[in-house]
């Protein structure tokens, strides 16, 4: 059987959690009907030992790296990992990859950070050719790459199962649908936020984005959509902030999640920010966001 990655997921970061309540907020998210929980990679957990234990504690649920920096494990370790989860949890893992972004890659790791089309092309062709001699997964486990400009979302339709574009909006889907043609995954992330005030809203979305919006991967994807470089000053504009983070009541953020599955998302994966700015994912939004509650 294929991986059925469902039409709606989470993503979220974990690391603030134990063990137990990971395994714990997991099968709720089964039990709701979610049909994917990516797993992002920076500082903390690596979120392979993760999804195993993950895995091991539900039964139907697909876990997904969103994603997993190709610098931190060279091509031969990435293909072991791919092998083994896609053997120990059949149809229910899926290797997302990306190039990450300099700081991280340089300042942090200490590796020299490439050309990003070159460097993740380069990796597919050596994860390929790897030597693997452990037991072969009955199915190979689907690879999607973090995709953003158009070359890079061609390569993922091409060399993988398609892309999970991160901080994008709805205008960006439709735009990756038409790259990377009918048949590659098209996985966006989605940030929402349920709180109606605009002042209180917009504080927190910035809060969570300050991180991101002076990236340039970031930047340079976005100036494609009709933002400018002022959109990115003292953490956002109101634009760049109303544009990113789907913030509203209810049916405000079903509205946007709705508008990427229009553009062309096969799969719309959603990071729930908690209205009261606190760390960590807005459970009773994701409740009733929930698949098996609509």
């Amino acid at each position: 059987m294929p991986t059925e990655i469902g039409r709606l997921g989470v993503w979220t970061w974990l690391d603030a959690f134990t063990a137990p309540e990971t395994a714990a907020f997991a099968q709720r998210l089964e039990e709701w009907g979610y049909g994917t929980l990516w797993i992002p990679e920076a500082v903390g957990r690596d979120p392979f030992s993760l999804i195993g234990y993950l895995a091991a504690q539900t039964e139907s649920l697909v876990f997904a790296t969103g994603i997993a920096n190709i610098y931190a494990r060279d091509a031969m370790t990435l293909k072991a990992i791919h092998k083994t989860l896609g053997e120990l949890a059949p149809n229910r893992f899926i290797l997302g990859l990306g190039v990450s972004h300099q700081h991280l890659v340089s300042n942090v790791r200490g590796h020299d950070y490439k050309k990003p089309l070159t460097t993740m092309r380069n990796h597919l062709e050596a994860m390929q050719s790897a030597l693997y001699m452990g037991k072969e997964p009955e199915q190979e486990a689907p690879i999607v790459l973090a995709a953003l400009r158009d070359r890079m979302l061609e390569l993922a339709a091409t060399a993988t199962r398609g892309a999970h574009p991160y901080l994008v909006p709805p205008a960006h889907t439709a735009r990756a649908r038409q790259v990377m043609g009918p048949d590659a995954w098209l996985c966006p992330e989605q940030m929402v936020l349920r709180e109606t005030d605009p002042e209180k809203a917009r504080a927190i979305a910035r809060a969570n984005l300050q991180v991101y919006v002076g990236l340039p991967n970031y930047q340079n994807n976005l100036l494609q959509f009709g933002f400018t470089p002022q959109d990115f000053e003292d953490g956002g504009s109101d634009h760049l902030v109303d544009e990113i983070v789907a913030w509203g009541d209810t049916d405000q953020i079903r509205a946007r999640i709705q508008a990427h599955w229009d553009a062309g998302a096969d799969h719309v994966c959603i990071q729930a920010f908690r209205p009261d700015g606190a760390p960590g994912p807005d459970e009773e939004l994701l409740a009733d966001l929930a698949p098996n509650r609509n």
